[in-house]
């Protein structure tokens, strides 16, 4: 973590507590949100943003509460997409998934099961007990956007399968608890990976977290292995936390007919939980705990 001692991390040769340092105060603002876009395209949201952003994140856990409620043996991850899309519609909101990408994502949601890490594509197969899953929504209301994700253990699964959800879900939280301002983004993989490598399980290094909020996917990108880069945290920025854990190996294959659905290299088991937070001024927000 940058001190206020240090020099400041725009190069003026100031101390950051005379140069950048987060003060209460518009000017101060203002200019942190210039240098943040200048320097790293990076937009630290206004409190009219913030607000709009809080909502369509509240209604996206909501609605993904609901999707993981009715995950159960017998149903297809098909039906599970089409009560996203009534719960969508019925809530004035659209799929962010939706159309995405190249080629065009066919979902309102991405199903991930057992060794599939994320991308998944809903199809008409029942869910089995012993499966687990991940759901993924990422959804815009009235201009702002909400992203989460969530795991869900259908019936009795296998020690491995168990252990990969908790720890994919206590990686998640400990990069969570240690977010404030002046933080260095590096210090996010740090927090994922040693405690993932502490418990026997690897961390997919080919997808990241990211900014979001004005649209699905801004910067900045966040990865959640060991890193150097060096931006710290400011009060403003909106991102997701979405570490990615495998039991075996972290890479990733990505399957070639559909050119979505990433899994694992060896075919073992994967877990993914994801909140989006905000930096307040002297910690953290998390946006999609569902109320």
């Amino acid at each position: 973590m940058i001190s206020r001692n240090d020099p400041c991390f725009c190069g003026s040769g100031k101390k950051w507590k005379k140069c950048h340092y987060p003060h209460d105060g518009s000017t101060e603002t203002q200019n942190l949100q210039t240098l943040y876009k200048k320097k790293y395209n990076i937009i630290l949201k206004t409190p009219q943003q913030i607000e709009g952003i809080k909502k369509a994140c509240q209604l996206n856990a909501s609605i993904l509460k609901k999707l993981c409620e009715h995950a159960k043996a017998g149903i297809t991850t098909k039906e599970l997409d089409d009560l996203a899309k009534t719960l969508l519609k019925e809530s004035h909101a659209k799929s962010a998934s939706l159309g995405y990408g190249h080629p065009p994502f066919p979902g309102y949601i991405c199903t991930s099961l057992n060794e599939v890490i994320c991308h998944g594509i809903p199809n008409n197969i029942p869910l089995q007990d012993g499966d687990i899953i991940n759901i993924d929504l990422a959804s815009c209301l009235n201009g702002y956007y909400g992203d989460c994700s969530a795991m869900v253990c259908i019936g009795n699964v296998s020690e491995e399968k168990r252990h990969v959800v908790d720890v994919s879900h206590e990686c998640m939280m400990r990069a969570i608890r240690i977010l404030k301002p002046g933080i260095l983004l590096s210090e996010i993989g740090h927090a994922i990976e040693s405690y993932a490598n502490s418990k026997g399980c690897s961390v997919v290094n080919v997808f990241v977290s990211h900014g979001v909020g004005l649209q699905m996917h801004e910067e900045p990108q966040i990865p959640h292995h060991y890193n150097s880069i060096k931006i710290p945290l400011a009060e403003g920025m909106v991102f997701t936390i979405e570490p990615m854990i495998n039991t075996g190996v972290r890479d990733a294959v990505i399957d070639k007919k559909d050119q979505w659905t990433a899994r694992t290299a060896d075919g073992k088991p994967s877990a993914q939980w994801e909140h989006t937070v905000l930096i307040t001024h002297n910690g953290y927000e998390i946006l999609t705990l569902c109320p």
